[in-house]
């Protein structure tokens, strides 16, 4: 499926709405079950993706409606993991935390049954983003590998790297790969995976990249990675280790409200320097919207960003995208981030002579 240049995408979540959020909750408090929430999920999962569309995104998802959020959703469905209880992560939200008792393994492909759902619904390419191995093992509570290793090790920091490399394997090719390979079969365009937590422990960088090329092993269908409000000079090093065909990475809440092509206007984006000195030869997803704030980015200020990221970078290794999901964003304000961004892509396409 061809795609123009400078393709503008969302990343996957997006605020869901009230409706939606009050039957989740319901649903998380044991009131109903999944059969009565389904209804809500549906017609939500096609509110959403006629809104992105409407916006003009070139690759959509339904902005995640069948999910809680990246970690509850996949726990749900693997045995060997129980929540125990809530934990704070970023914007003052908190997500049900797991525990490992035992091996993991897949109750179903708990991602199936979504993509179809959302590829009937759309009219354009889908990418589906899953949550990856390292992060899903980066935020449980590891007991049953560490308790093993400790009959098996005694230095404590040799314990806590294998006992997570063991977990993160498991992960990888008991759950993650089965997944990814029966998606293939159903003609899924893109699989992004989701692996926030990669560079939080740069010790561990190997089992990172391990893990994610054991998961994507054999897998018929086109991979990317979105590694978001991370110290990517940990993943520099890395980058050509990893089997995926893109980076999809944050910027700009890193750079200035400043409009122009500087060096010193556009310092969020002072990486895709070290990429190009690198010869970083993947494909770079552009955060170009904050997606930690209501400013509404002008166009001319996502304009400012994608045309200095194409001193760097060659046209057609480079998405447009938010930083990361915009579930924290109320749908209308969802809505014009993007919008202005399909706007100022469009800009630079004519600009450059890229239409």
């Amino acid at each position: 499926m061809s795609l123009p240049i400078l393709p503008t995408q969302e990343i996957g979540s997006f605020r869901k709405p009230d409706y939606l959020l009050k039957e989740w909750g319901r649903y998380l408090r044991g009131e109903i079950g999944y059969e009565e929430l389904k209804p809500s999920i549906e017609r939500a999962s096609k509110e959403t993706v006629s809104l992105l569309e409407d916006a003009g995104l070139d690759i959509v998802w339904d902005g995640e409606m069948h999910r809680w959020e990246m970690y509850h959703y996949p726990v749900e469905h693997i045995d060997g993991i129980e929540f125990v209880g809530r934990v704070r992560v970023f914007d003052n939200r908190y997500f049900l935390k797991g525990r490992v008792v035992s091996k993991p393994k897949l109750k179903k492909n708990y991602h199936l049954d979504e993509f179809l759902f959302v590829k009937s619904v759309s009219n354009r390419p889908v990418k589906i983003p899953i949550t990856g191995p390292y992060t899903l093992a980066d935020w449980s509570f590891n007991e049953y590998y560490t308790l093993k290793w400790r009959r098996l090790e005694g230095d404590p920091r040799k314990i806590r790297f294998h006992a997570k490399r063991e977990f993160t394997l498991d992960l990888a090719s008991e759950v993650i790969n089965p997944i990814l390979k029966e998606l293939s079969k159903h003609g899924v365009f893109r699989i992004q995976i989701d692996e926030p937590a990669a560079t939080t422990h740069p010790s561990e960088m190997p089992i990172f990249v391990e893990a994610f090329n054991e998961a994507v092993k054999g897998v018929e269908a086109t991979i990317t990675t979105h590694i978001c409000y991370s110290d990517y000079e940990i993943l520099l090093p890395y980058m050509d280790r990893l089997n995926t065909v893109q980076f999809a990475l944050e910027f700009a809440n890193r750079d200035t409200r400043s409009r122009g092509v500087s060096d010193d206007a556009r310092k969020g984006y002072s990486l895709l320097k070290g990429l190009s000195e690198l010869g970083v030869d993947r494909e770079i997803g552009l955060g170009v919207v904050d997606v930690h704030t209501d400013f509404i980015e002008p166009v001319e200020l996502i304009a400012d960003r994608i045309r200095y990221a194409l001193k760097y970078l060659p046209p057609e290794r480079l998405f447009v995208n938010p930083d990361c999901g915009l579930r924290t964003r109320s749908r209308e304000v969802g809505y014009k981030k993007l919008k202005n961004m399909v706007e100022a892509v469009k800009l630079v396409r004519k600009e450059y002579g890229f239409e």
